[in-house]
Protein backbone atom coordinates (compact mmCIF):
# COMPACT_ATOMS: atom_id res chain seq x y z
CA UNK A 1 0.00 0.00 0.00
CA UNK A 2 2.80 2.44 0.73
CA UNK A 3 4.10 1.82 -2.81
CA UNK A 4 0.77 3.00 -4.23
CA UNK A 5 0.82 6.16 -2.11
CA UNK A 6 4.35 7.06 -3.15
CA UNK A 7 3.30 6.88 -6.77
CA UNK A 8 0.54 9.38 -6.06
CA UNK A 9 0.17 13.04 -5.20
CA UNK A 10 -2.12 14.52 -2.55
CA UNK A 11 -4.37 17.23 -3.99
CA UNK A 12 -6.64 19.79 -2.37
CA UNK A 13 -9.96 20.04 -4.19
CA UNK A 14 -12.00 23.13 -3.32
CA UNK A 15 -15.55 23.02 -4.64
CA UNK A 16 -19.03 24.35 -3.98
CA UNK A 17 -21.94 22.08 -3.17
CA UNK A 18 -25.25 23.86 -3.52
CA UNK A 19 -23.35 27.15 -3.22
CA UNK A 20 -21.53 26.22 0.01
CA UNK A 21 -17.72 25.84 0.04
CA UNK A 22 -16.36 22.34 0.59
CA UNK A 23 -12.86 20.81 0.51
CA UNK A 24 -11.51 17.35 -0.26
CA UNK A 25 -8.04 15.97 0.23
CA UNK A 26 -7.54 13.34 -2.47
CA UNK A 27 -4.59 11.18 -3.49
CA UNK A 28 -4.45 10.62 -7.25
CA UNK A 29 -1.83 8.81 -9.34
CA UNK A 30 1.10 11.13 -10.04
CA UNK A 31 0.57 11.17 -13.80
CA UNK A 32 -3.23 11.64 -13.62
CA UNK A 33 -5.18 14.79 -14.47
CA UNK A 34 -6.35 15.60 -10.93
CA UNK A 35 -8.81 18.30 -12.04
CA UNK A 36 -10.56 15.91 -14.44
CA UNK A 37 -10.69 13.07 -11.89
CA UNK A 38 -12.13 15.40 -9.24
CA UNK A 39 -14.68 16.76 -11.73
CA UNK A 40 -15.79 13.22 -12.62
CA UNK A 41 -16.11 12.20 -8.95
CA UNK A 42 -18.14 15.30 -8.11
CA UNK A 43 -20.39 14.70 -11.12
CA UNK A 44 -20.97 11.08 -9.99
CA UNK A 45 -21.78 12.13 -6.44
CA UNK A 46 -23.65 15.39 -6.90
CA UNK A 47 -24.47 15.76 -10.61
CA UNK A 48 -24.86 19.49 -11.28
CA UNK A 49 -25.10 20.55 -7.64
CA UNK A 50 -21.30 20.79 -7.28
CA UNK A 51 -18.77 22.96 -9.09
CA UNK A 52 -14.99 22.91 -8.83
CA UNK A 53 -13.39 26.12 -7.58
CA UNK A 54 -9.72 25.06 -7.47
CA UNK A 55 -7.52 21.96 -7.60
CA UNK A 56 -3.95 22.27 -6.35
CA UNK A 57 -1.21 20.09 -4.86
CA UNK A 58 -1.35 19.92 -1.08
CA UNK A 59 1.28 21.75 0.93
CA UNK A 60 3.63 19.68 3.08
CA UNK A 61 1.56 20.53 6.18
CA UNK A 62 -1.74 19.62 4.47
CA UNK A 63 -0.24 16.34 3.27
CA UNK A 64 0.95 15.53 6.79
CA UNK A 65 -2.54 16.22 8.15
CA UNK A 66 -4.07 14.03 5.42
CA UNK A 67 -1.70 11.14 6.17
CA UNK A 68 -2.40 11.34 9.91
CA UNK A 69 -6.15 11.76 9.47
CA UNK A 70 -6.07 15.21 11.08
CA UNK A 71 -7.52 17.22 8.20
CA UNK A 72 -10.73 19.14 8.85
CA UNK A 73 -13.87 17.15 8.10
CA UNK A 74 -17.03 18.40 6.42
CA UNK A 75 -20.30 17.67 8.18
CA UNK A 76 -21.69 16.61 4.80
CA UNK A 77 -19.23 13.86 3.95
CA UNK A 78 -19.56 12.03 0.63
CA UNK A 79 -18.95 8.71 2.42
CA UNK A 80 -21.98 9.21 4.65
CA UNK A 81 -19.98 9.35 7.89
CA UNK A 82 -20.61 12.13 10.33
CA UNK A 83 -17.95 14.62 11.37
CA UNK A 84 -15.44 13.52 13.97
CA UNK A 85 -15.66 15.08 17.39
CA UNK A 86 -12.62 16.53 19.07
CA UNK A 87 -11.83 15.08 22.52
Amino acid sequence: MIQLFRSSTVWVVDYRYEGRPRRWFKAYPAEADARELARAELADLYARQAEIVAVRPATDEEERQYLHGDEPRNVLCPTGRSARTTP
